[in-house]
């Protein structure tokens, strides 16, 4: 099955997610048990699905950056959605070209966004090329500072617990009436 199905029928999926205010991945697994009356979703579709759940919030971040006037919830759900899976090919899909991505994200507004969406989406997308290695920089500090963080709370946790007393009358059995067995 071509890219640009796969592409279609992910965007199905992320739309339906968004408008029932569902999990992202628990409807995909839906979609993958019971396709229904489609054809099962092809592999594709489910990499881009998983893809911009994995990495909704970097995605939905950068979008709010780099657009001008419109916030992601302020955006049509279909358009944020186009911009979603476009996103996610350009920064976190290295198989697909940045330009492969923004035609096939302009092509899919075409046939079901009004008349001002191509524009603002190929804008968009654009913008994100133009400054995607200062954005993939970004990303990748701030999840450097997250993992560091993570350590360090980890290690700060079995640093409390190690030095915590232990009391032997936590430990002790006890009868149903709080007398000690």
């Amino acid at each position: 099955m071509a890219r640009s199905t796969a592409r279609k029928r992910a965007l199905n999926t992320l739309y339906e997610a968004d408008e029932k205010g569902q999990d992202i991945l628990s409807l995909l697994a839906e979609r993958i048990a019971e396709p229904g009356a489609q054809t099962p979703l092809p592999d594709y579709a489910i990499d881009i699905v998983r893809g911009v759940a994995e990495h909704r919030r970097n995605i939905d971040h950068v979008l709010n950056d780099h657009s001008t006037g419109w916030k992601v919830w302020r955006m049509p759900v279909v358009d944020r959605n186009i911009l979603r899976i476009a996103v996610w090919e350009i920064l976190f899909n290295d198989d697909v070209p940045d330009k492969v991505a923004i035609d096939e994200a302009i092509g899919l507004s075409k046939t079901l966004c009004d008349d001002d969406s191509p524009a603002f989406i190929h804008g968009l997308l654009s913008a994100i090329c133009t400054n995607k290695e200062t954005i993939l920089a970004g990303l990748a500090s701030s999840d450097s500072a997250k993992t560091d963080r993570e350590s360090h709370d980890e290690s700060e946790s079995a640093d409390d617990s190690a030095a915590k007393p232990v009391d032997d009358s936590e430990t002790q059995d006890t009868t149903s009436d709080g007398e000690s067995a």
